[in-house]
């Protein structure tokens, strides 16, 4: 059994440890609450113009783009996977979850004959894919913690001169898709080809934004044409998808060490409660020892 020192020692460790990942957690919790709010803006304005380059495209108007090549599933032999994780750990299996669905991914395309092209946002994918000798195209180390607009739009700009120069078939993006406070899941979204349909699997539509498309039956006059706003539209469209998404990694990341930090402190209290109660045990055993020892000393004498 440890000695009352050694085990006051390893409470005040302990202590230590917990004012460390209560910090955490709090820094965490506030920058969770504004990546939130980035998301919260930015989710509205994709989902509406997806909702209207859905509506031109339902229109019956033929539309001439390159973004809007759309090979079918099992003519998509090359393809670009951008895996988008944190440059930091302490998130529990926020990154591991990403890694391992892109990599599967990579390992299907390939085995069916495809051409996988990696790009890498977020240092602890590239330590995977450089420990494990995966093979990748670029390490985009000019992405960090805060997410900027500019990037994303330099990093859409390439994609969409790849996809219409015929150069890949799809885009296809692995992140942490937030959905509220409480549910990040890792997510598989196809960047391009563009789909106009808004995406019914996320249910995060409001009530509001429902009942506007329902009653939205009037004719719309379009000018210019729809073939011209297309043209305007498409590449917008791809760019706030990018960033978007960008910032629901990055709220997703704050949410999972704000998590993490949290069941590091309650373990930590765990602990501390518990080496208190065999701290208290064993100084009282000492001092009964003592006790007896001196009773026994006296009675000899």
């Amino acid at each position: 059994m440890a000695t009352p020192k050694e085990i006051k020692n390893r409470i005040s460790s302990v202590s230590n440890t917990r004012k460390i990942t209560k910090t955490m957690e709090l820094v965490s919790t506030a920058k969770s609450k504004k990546a939130v709010s980035r998301v919260g803006t930015a989710q509205p304005y994709s989902r509406k113009l997806l909702q209207f380059a859905g509506s031109l495209t339902a229109s019956g108007v033929e539309i001439s783009h390159p973004l809007l090549r759309n090979p079918k599933p099992e003519e998509r032999k090359k393809s670009i996977v951008l895996v988008v994780t944190s440059n930091r750990g302490l998130c529990g299996g926020f990154n591991n979850n990403v890694i391992k669905l892109a990599v599967d991914f990579t390992k299907e395309a390939e085995k069916s004959g495809g051409e996988v092209r990696t790009f890498i946002i977020g240092k602890k994918a590239f330590n995977f894919f450089k420990f494990k000798k995966l093979a990748y195209e670029k390490f985009l180390q000019e992405f960090d913690d805060s997410v900027h607009f500019d990037k994303a739009k330099g990093l859409a700009e390439f994609f969409m001169d790849e996809f219409s120069q015929g150069n890949v078939d799809s885009i296809e993006v692995f992140y942490t898709r937030y959905y509220n406070a409480v549910v990040q899941k890792p997510y598989h979204r196809t960047l391009l080809p563009l789909d106009a349909e808004p995406d019914k699997s996320d249910g995060r539509k409001s009530q509001t934004e429902a009942e506007a498309t329902s009653r939205d039956t009037g004719v719309t006059i379009l000018e210019p044409g729809p073939e011209e706003i297309m043209k305007a539209l498409l590449p917008k469209i791809v760019r706030v998808n990018l960033f978007s998404l960008l910032l629901e990694s990055a709220a997703g990341e704050h949410i999972a060490r704000r998590i993490a930090m949290k069941n590091a402190t309650d373990a930590a209290d765990d602990m501390i409660r518990n080496m208190t109660l065999l701290y208290n045990r064993a100084r009282q055993a000492k001092i009964t020892q003592e006790i007896a020892e001196i009773v026994a000393g006296s009675d000899a004498l």
